[in-house]
């Protein structure tokens, strides 16, 4: 049957209800009160080590982010591990949870069509993801200001406004894993199960299965060790989190340069050490906050393949 009208109408509409249910649920309350105690917790450490030990530092506010102090780790170690969580929490049920509730035959039953259905669901969580992450961003600032006393600087702003934007998308890609899931399987326990492994897969297992994967793949030898190198550093970045932890790195400490092995010729003329420009440093991360929209948009697009060919029976 011919359908009429843009397949996307009624995007708004699922984005709007599906937002506010997010942003009233007790679930993301939880985990935003979670992600509040960690983040004032590892921004108090930080201030009191930054005061103790830095007395003239052109980017002192970004050490808010990245400087750590026993036993607690630093903002962006806490970040790379609760967002995930978030992400994955706000879209493991988005549509098996319609079917459990046998709501889903009902909603397509109304001017709804599927594509409008599943986007506005994924830009919901994103929407989601988007306030909840700014909440957190701007919570570290005022803490900063009054803590250390001291407005950040106009390139502070634009680098924390880049790792906001990189945070974001590392959300998304596992915004669409999950829901990815929630389309594959119809049990909500198996689709958070199946989301969590494959988190817990790149954030614990993969650091030690990219240097066996790159240490089979290449030759022996003096000039086969740099090629394993460049292969085991390769093979790391399909994880996002690692995609995520180089750009953070080199938006929050101006003075990184490159990532991965480096060879000296490649360094010759640099003077080690000074901080890098703002649009040199979004340069250095583009590859990396290509790969996390890029596998964003693959995942979702599985997932949007697999929803469209799903039989949905009342």
């Amino acid at each position: 049957m011919r359908r009429e009208g843009s397949p996307l109408k009624g995007v708004g509409t699922v984005l709007a209800k599906e937002a506010a249910d997010h942003l009233t649920s007790v679930r993301l309350w939880l985990l935003e009160g979670l992600m509040l105690l960690a983040a004032g917790g590892a921004v108090y450490a930080a201030s009191g080590r930054i005061r103790d030990t830095v007395s003239e530092d052109p980017f002192l506010f970004l050490s808010l982010f990245t400087v750590a102090r026993e036993p607690l780790p630093s903002f962006v170690v806490f970040l790379g591990f609760l967002v995930p969580l978030v992400a994955i929490a706000l879209g493991f049920d988005a549509v098996n949870g319609e079917h459990s509730r046998r709501t889903l035959s009902r909603l397509l039953a109304q001017p709804i069509y599927r594509d409008a259905l599943l986007i506005g669901k994924f830009l919901a969580g994103l929407v989601t993801l988007a306030v909840a992450f700014a909440t957190l961003w701007l919570l570290v600032v005022g803490l900063g200001l009054l803590m250390l006393g001291l407005p950040p600087s106009g390139e502070e702003v634009l680098r924390g406004l880049a790792f906001l934007g990189v945070t974001l998308a590392y959300g998304g890609v596992w915004l669409a894993l999950a829901m990815l899931f929630s389309v594959v399987f119809r049990q909500q326990a198996t689709a958070a199960l199946a989301a969590v492994a494959v988190w817990l897969l790149f954030a614990v297992f993969w650091a030690m299965l990219a240097p066996l994967a790159a240490e089979a793949a290449s030759p022996a030898g003096p000039l086969g060790a740099l090629e394993r190198a460049q292969l085991e550093h390769a093979l790391a970045r399909l994880s996002p989190n690692v995609l995520f932890g180089e750009a953070t790195l080199a938006l929050l400490n101006p003075a990184a340069r490159a990532f991965g092995p480096v060879l000296f010729a490649q360094l010759e003329g640099a003077l080690l050490g000074s901080p890098l420009p703002f649009g040199e440093s979004l340069m250095l991360v583009w590859p990396h906050l290509t790969g996390l929209v890029a596998a964003l948009i693959l995942i979702f697009t599985i997932a949007y393949v697999l929803f469209q060919r799903q039989e949905i029976r009342a």
